[in-house]
């Protein structure tokens, strides 16, 4: 029987409950014995000239070993964003000429310990010349004070195929034909904070012409390609290992800054660095996503069938466009959603603010897409009188088993939205909460009970889809069956598990036990390529590429025990189950994986081979959220009761694991929907520089989640797994937010912003028409 399918523990936990797991900060790699401490200084000013940095002071602290500013840095520019933004933007190591965000590094102190570089940091002296504070998106399109004024614009990048002239949607009667109903609303995705465990953290030493560096990050690989470029180093003389990652969720995808003076100063000086980030520096400094601005006109019959829809995009790349003006793309090209709908056109344009750059953030795109078809559904809904499921069920794509193309521009592999839908209805029993919502109504209840439905379709592993993996067997008789499976993968686990599904493939593939296979990763010396770990990639992509490396493996393993068996190597067949070799038909005589080890190394043959897997077309995976909410109409307290998920990611290697990510991502979902906003005040100020003021829910905030299994496997890959780490943060939130406005939506709310505080909502049912009815 396959090992695939079954809840099975992960392998890599012992290490990290026993406190075992090396982060950054725990290194102890003889090279960075001595290791100086790096502290930046960062900008109180949210925008201004800067005229002076005096480290005067500084330079004579105690333990102070050396100041740098922008003058010092001698590393090549860095590439500006996406979406072709103007070389002008691109930000620099450090700013010479002017600071764009508060908490923006002007200086990098280096020191024998953290606190002497701590005290020596509040003895730079930052004189800035402030300028007016550009904040939020609107305030960047006014275009009012610029932040490039070389550029004449705090635009940076514009996707629009044709949208119009100026900028203005094209209200032309073709679109619209047939349209009974047009609702068109305006619907805010906030600005949020990653908020890992563990923050940016980097360590470097340069020895004998090499750079050693150390980050907490996603993506090894991407960080030696940005750290070679700007050093203008070759690829041989940069070596980039991830130790343990404390979770990551986009933006540990690219080197910061910051990660990249760490190794320059360490080059500089010929002694070892290190840099930990605070925490206060983490939800100020650290690259943020989501904050886009979406207008929406929803068109259609007025018994419920959709017939257009317009999506207008305004995304905040922050001070400088990196990602965040790329990902309105992911937006653009999920629009429609999971329906049926025959015109849909879309334009998104990205503006610079005065606030810490965005790139991605769990989902990257398509949360901001699905949250506002499912508004736009919603809305479309109320405005014809009928109830929202209905309006979904008349909407959804057929199931389908073939690649489907949308009018938005993405390819579908295969999906069956209407099962989800009914699976999830069913395990709510959405009739019963109607009339239960009914109920509390007519008896005038101060409680409102909301039901929020999202039906959702995501795209996983979009612009990074090769891997590289590597399967080596060799000859162990510490272990049991004798042999003992090393696997090297491009990929890059921090908490998903990956180390023990891709454990599992081998397993399932060579008959290997799973405790006799030790997975490396994170290392640009000892894995040759890999593309990391981001858009829920690393099973499908990493887990296909280790389970062809094995199949390969076999093979060569098969024509060992041929030899020794006498026999053909097409009449040899693996018995998984027993780890033995054996002549079809005839089982009492076999050869084990022991042997075969044996016979590997006594001929000089390698039971090695490294193999890359390329999809030919992208996973979607898809599903259903209800969430169940009680709003009390004094104070607009939402309390969340409970939530419904089917989930569809295709075939599913390990439950445990899959359950895993899913209760990861429903709780980010809900976070956003509720509590997580990141805000500032008019001069750029952040005001939620803590946890204190940042709104990350505890275990105590959120109620366990219902999980429904559903699966559709994909053709796209051997295993036919889609991707699911991302898949509950974007069905969550859109389902969470529609049960409060559902709950209140009797007093004539239609739309409330998230995150749906009590502030926010007892706003909304002060303004409601309806009154205390």
């Amino acid at each position: 029987m396959s090992i695939l399918g079954n809840r099975v523990k992960r392998i890599e936990d012992p290490d990290l409950l026993l406190g075992r797991g090396t982060f950054l900060d725990d290194l102890d790699d003889p090279m960075l014995q001595g290791a100086l401490r790096i502290v930046f200084v960062r900008s109180y000013f949210a925008h201004g000239e800067l005229l002076e940095v005096d480290t005067a002071e500084a330079e004579t602290m105690p333990g102070v070993v050396a100041v740098f500013t922008a003058d010092d840095i001698d590393l090549n520019l860095p590439r500006p964003g996406g979406a072709g933004s103007p070389k002008a933007m691109a930000r620099p190591w450090l700013p010479s000429d002017r600071v764009r965000f508060v908490g923006e590094p002007v200086a990098m102190i280096v020191a024998e310990t953290t606190s002497q570089g701590v005290d020596a940091a509040e003895m730079v002296m930052v004189d800035v010349d402030p300028l007016p504070a550009v904040v939020g998106i609107d305030a960047g399109f006014a275009d009012d004070t610029l932040l490039f004024p070389e550029t004449g614009t705090n635009r940076n990048s514009l996707m629009d195929d044709g949208w119009g002239d100026g900028g203005q949607a094209p209200d032309d009667d073709e679109f619209w034909q047939g349209c009974d109903v047009v609702v068109r609303e305006r619907i805010e995705n906030q600005r949020i904070a990653g908020v890992s465990l563990e923050g940016r953290a980097s360590a470097a030493a340069f020895v004998d012409g090499r750079l050693y560096q150390w980050i907490s990050s996603q993506n090894v690989h991407g960080a030696r390609a940005e750290i070679t470029a700007a050093h203008g180093l070759d690829k041989e003389s940069v070596r980039v290992t991830a130790p343990d990652v404390g979770g990551g969720f986009g933006p540990k995808i690219n080197p910061s800054p910051e990660d990249v003076l760490v190794g320059w100063a360490a080059r500089r000086l010929a002694r070892p660095a290190i840099w930990v980030e605070t925490r206060s520096e983490n939800l100020t400094a650290q690259s943020q996503g989501r904050g886009h601005s979406h207008q929406i006109a929803i068109g259609g019959t007025r018994d419920g069938r959709i017939l257009a829809y317009e999506l207008d995009i305004r995304a905040d790349s922050g001070a400088y466009p990196r990602l965040g003006s790329f990902l309105p793309h992911f937006t653009r090209i999920m629009a429609s959603g999971v329906y049926d709908i025959a015109r849909v056109r879309s334009r998104a344009e990205s503006v610079v603010t005065n606030s810490v750059p965005t790139e991605a953030y769990r989902g990257a795109g398509r949360p901001e897409a699905t949250a506002t078809i499912e508004r736009a559904v919603d809305l479309f809904a109320a405005e014809c009188g009928l109830d929202p499921v209905e309006v979904r069920r008349r909407n959804l794509l057929a199931p389908f088993d073939e690649p489907h193309r949308t009018p938005a521009g993405a390819t579908y592999d295969c999906g069956d939205y209407a099962l989800s839908l009914d699976l999830a209805l069913e395990a709510a029993d959405y009739e019963a909460l109607r009339d239960e919502q009914a109920a509390l109504r007519a008896s005038g209840s101060r409680t409102a009970l909301g039901i929020g439905v999202s039906t959702y379709v995501e795209i996983t592993g979009a612009g990074v889809t090769d891997e590289y993996a590597k399967v080596e067997i060799k000859a162990d008789s510490g272990v049991a069956g004798g042999v003992r499976a090393m696997v090297l993968t491009g990929s890059s686990p921090h908490g998903q598990g990956l180390h023990t599904a891709l454990a599992m493939i081998v397993s399932d593939r060579l008959g290997i036990p799973i405790d006799a296979v030790t997975v490396r990763h994170g290392d640009t010396d000892l894995v040759p390529r890999g593309m990391g770990t981001m858009g829920s990639r690393s099973l499908q992509m990493g887990g296909s590429a280790v389970a062809m490396a094995s199949d390969r493996v076999l093979e060569a393993a098969r024509a060992l025990a041929a030899d020794e068996l006498e026999a053909a190597v097409g009449d040899v067949l693996l018995d998984g189950g027993a780890g033995v070799f054996h002549v079809a038909g005839t089982p009492a005589r076999s050869v084990s994986w022991a042997r075969v080890g044996e016979l590997a190394e006594q001929s000089g043959s390698a039971l090695s081979v490294g193999d890359s897997f390329d999809t030919e077309g992208l996973t979607f995976p898809n599903g259903c959220h209800v969430a169940v909410v009680e709003v009390d109409l004094d104070t607009g307290l939402v309390g969340l009761r409970r939530l419904v998920a089917a989930d569809d990611a295709g075939r599913i290697l390990n439950p445990m694991l899959a359950e895993g990510q899913r209760h990861g991502g429903i709780a980010q979902g809900v976070a956003q929907a509720l509590f997580e906003a990141v805000r500032f005040d008019v001069d750029g100020n952040p005001l939620t520089a803590t946890l204190a003021d940042y709104g990350v829910p505890s275990a105590a905030d959120v109620p366990g989640w219902d999980l429904v299994d559903v699966a559709t496997p994909t053709p796209m890959n051997p295993l036919g797994a889609k991707g699911i780490g991302e898949s509950g943060t974007i069905g969550a939130t859109p389902a969470v937010q529609s049960a409060v406005i559902d709950a209140v939506s009797h007093l004539g709310i239609r739309h409330i912003d998230m995150p749906l505080t009590p502030e926010t909502v007892w706003n909304a049912l002060q303004g409601a028409t309806n009154g205390d009815e």
